[in-house]
């Protein structure tokens, strides 16, 4: 009889413990993030979930736009922005305190259409020539745009490109280039360049005019699942989310 019981108290033991771990796998994990990782981070998501079981909804938007919905309030388990916005949040109370490590940056790239001709952008005199010779040149009126805009100037054409350069916003820049011509040209981050099937990557910035967006990963105060959310956060810096990030055109940093 005593064995019966001990056997019946082990056997609800470990259903208990079965739904709980079931439970938990089921959790979804609200992520924000800044749009130009969007390329790896949705099959980074579906790697996490044959991994852990859990689901991942993002929501996408620039690191300002991302700053300002947590602190007007907006909750999720896990933000993925600069840095320099995660500081300001864990300041506020928004963002878990701690040290966070750079999980990838993305560089600039210039694209044209699809059907665009190739061009030699590999050298910085090169890369100069084809900007003097573009019809359009598009680029967006945020933070990233303002240092091209510096680029123009140290390559000392700022003037003579000016009555060409359209500046828009950041969700445009790309749309404005597919309404063009072969000859219109828009400098953008490289992994939505590289993703989107309707636009051609001319090539990189040359290395000496190279910039990058750098960015990190951190759990919120008030994260709903905040369990999940650290091991999705483990998750972004394991061999299977590097190379993720590496095929769709993102520096892997150095998470943990």
């Amino acid at each position: 009889m005593k064995r019966l019981v001990w056997v019946l108290t082990a056997v609800c033991a470990f259903g208990i413990t079965t739904v709980q771990s079931s439970a938990y796998a089921q959790e979804k994990i609200k992520v924000l993030s800044d749009g130009p990782l969007r390329p790896a981070l949705m099959p980074i998501a579906e790697a996490f979930r044959r991994d852990r079981g859990n689901e991942i909804e993002y929501v996408f938007g620039t690191s300002p736009v991302v700053h300002k919905k947590v602190a007007d309030g907006e909750t999720a388990d896990v933000l993925i922005i600069q840095p320099d916005f995660v500081a300001e949040l864990v300041k506020s109370g928004k963002v878990v305190p701690g040290e966070y490590p750079v999980i990838g940056r993305v560089g600039f790239g210039l694209a044209g259409r699809a059907d665009a001709p190739a061009r030699d952008v590999g050298t910085v005199e090169a890369f100069k020539q084809v900007l003097l010779n573009t019809d359009v040149l598009i680029f967006n009126n945020v933070a990233s745009g303002n240092y091209f805009a510096t680029v123009l100037e140290r390559l000392n054409i700022a003037e003579a490109v000016k009555p060409k350069v359209v500046r828009i916003p950041p969700a445009e820049v790309f749309e404005r280039i597919k309404r063009g011509k072969g000859n219109d040209l828009g400098v953008g981050t490289i992994p939505q360049i590289v993703a989107d099937k309707n636009l051609r990557l001319i090539g990189p910035l040359p290395a000496e005019l190279q910039s990058y967006i750098v960015y990190t990963a951190a759990p919120m105060s008030n994260a709903p699942s905040p369990k999940a959310a650290k091991a999705f956060i483990a998750f972004l810096g394991s061999p299977a989310a590097k190379a993720l990030f590496a095929a769709n055109a993102v520096e892997p940093g150095n998470a943990r």
